[in-house]
């Protein structure tokens, strides 16, 4: 059952800074409480209380409630009037649309001296016979009962005709709680019933109870899911049909079945709900064959180009301008670039095959985008048999090795061109140009003056 907890009063303790030993005044109406508790003892200034349109199905610790003024617990479970004599300052009680039937319970309000209001309509004592005339002798403090202020008059004639009208009432009572025990054994029996049919109905499903069963099962796991989920619809639309459609009493024990089947509803179709995100199957980006796929979860506009200038191709992925870099995961693989944005997969197989290792991922400053550079795998192959032309000639049958003799050939000196006479030439044009390097440098400076009097002095040059 649901109670009020801390959490509940503070959360509707916003007007008072969410602090409830100091609070007055507090609204719990429509939280589907179960049991009254606790209020006596962290709100002990409280002089209004709202319980409206819950489930609670007896007045209990709020005697404590010294200064409480107004008590409205209307649209509940209540069968008796009962725990109220320590509300001292008790002025207002509404009790509208609750299941009293035990009318003399009210003597207990005889204590609150200070009751001026009180509401009992759409009780079903409100239908016995004097039910009125015995509020009103009974209460004397009262002024104004069920919407309707009582007069001197009125009070005086109840007052003559008390002990008859009491005797009426106490009879018509033991009728109403007769009639009440009779109602929550059949309530106790429905229910009853109902649990042992949702057991036999989960065995079935269990397939438990025969091999036709189990086999039914077998037969319905095979079927798809998309009929398996209309067979179910339906099955709760007849179910739903059967408990709307069936004629009970208004009682306290089928507003409570009707509460729990709701909520029992509410759990199993946010269960579905859970189980379908769970057993969603993981997007494929490898077939089982290995083949690679395309895919683009995050929807994001993407553009590839080859670069043949640098040799790479080169992915613009229009991620979004202020989504964080930590976000992004970027995996260059060979043949395909993979990129995890919010954990989304954008996969993209590439035209050609790529090198991961040189590879490079970069974001655009002004639009955010996420630029991917990645050199082609034939980038060293394409040069080496650039080079390699000049020795086509060879037998060697990779354009590898070709390569690898050019390179070499480049190295070494061949005899044959570079001889050496020609280091002796150079040495003998350096000897011819100045006798020593005292007479060339002087020689050297003149020149430079005469040829360069008439031009302005270039630092380039």
């Amino acid at each position: 059952f649901l109670s009020v907890t801390e959490d509940l009063v503070r959360r509707r303790a916003e007007h008072n800074d969410c602090e409830i030993f100091s609070l007055e005044e507090i609204s719990l109406h429509q939280q589907e409480i179960e049991k009254l508790e606790y209020l006596d003892k962290w709100c002990r200034d409280l002089k209004i209380l709202y319980l409206q349109n819950n489930l609670i199905p007896k007045i209990e610790n709020v005697g404590k409630l010294k200064k409480l003024e107004y008590l409205n617990v209307a649209l509940n479970n209540i069968e008796r009037i009962e725990n109220l004599e320590g509300c001292e300052e008790l002025k207002k009680l509404d009790l509208t649309a609750n299941f009293i039937g035990e009318l003399s319970s009210i003597e207990t309000l005889k204590y609150n001296i200070h009751l001026n209001e009180l509401f009992l309509v759409g009780n079903p004592c409100t239908e016995f016979e004097g039910y009125r005339q015995y509020v009103v002798a009974t209460l004397h403090q009262l002024k104004c009962l069920d919407s309707k202020e009582i007069e001197r008059s009125e009070r005086i004639q109840a007052l003559q005709n008390y002990p008859e009208v009491k005797q009426k009432i106490r009879e018509q009572e033991q009728a109403y709680l007769l009639k009440r025990a009779r109602e929550k054994e059949e309530a106790q029996r429905r229910l009853q019933e109902r649990k042992d049919k949702k057991e036999k109905q989960m065995k079935s499903k269990l397939g438990f109870d025969s091999p036709d069963s189990l086999q039914n099962k077998e037969n319905h796991q095979a079927e798809g899911n998309r009929e398996q989920e209309t067979w179910r619809t339906a099955e709760d639309d007849e179910e739903d049909r059967r408990f709307w459609e069936e004629p009970t009493p208004y009682t306290p024990e089928t507003r409570l079945e009707t509460h729990r089947y709701i909520e029992e509803k509410r759990r199993a179709k946010d269960n579905t709900r859970e189980s379908k995100k769970r057993e969603k199957p993981p997007r494929t980006l490898v077939t089982a064959e290995g083949k690679v796929l395309n895919v683009n979860v995050p929807k994001l506009h993407f553009s590839l180009k080859d670069d043949e200038e640098n040799n790479q191709i080169i992915l613009d992925l229009a991620v979004y301008r202020h989504l964080d870099t930590s976000l992004l995961d970027v995996d260059v693989q060979p043949t395909y670039i993979r990129v995890l944005v919010k954990g989304k997969p954008f996969q993209l197989v590439l035209p050609e095959e790529v090198k991961p290792d040189s590879s490079s991922a970069k974001r655009s400053q002004t639009t955010g985008h996420l630029v991917v550079s990645m050199p082609k795998a034939k980038e060293i192959i394409l040069a080496k048999q650039k080079v390699s032309t000049s020795v086509k000639h060879s037998d060697c049958n990779t354009p590898q090795k070709n390569a690898r003799s050019a390179q070499v050939e480049k190295l070494e000196v061949d005899p044959s061109k570079y001889s050496f006479p020609d280091v002796t030439k150079i040495i003998q044009e350096k000897e011819r140009i100045g006798q020593g390097p005292i007479r060339l440098q002087p020689e050297k400076i003149t020149e430079t003056k005469k040829s360069y009097v008439d031009f302005g002095n270039n630092e380039d040059v």
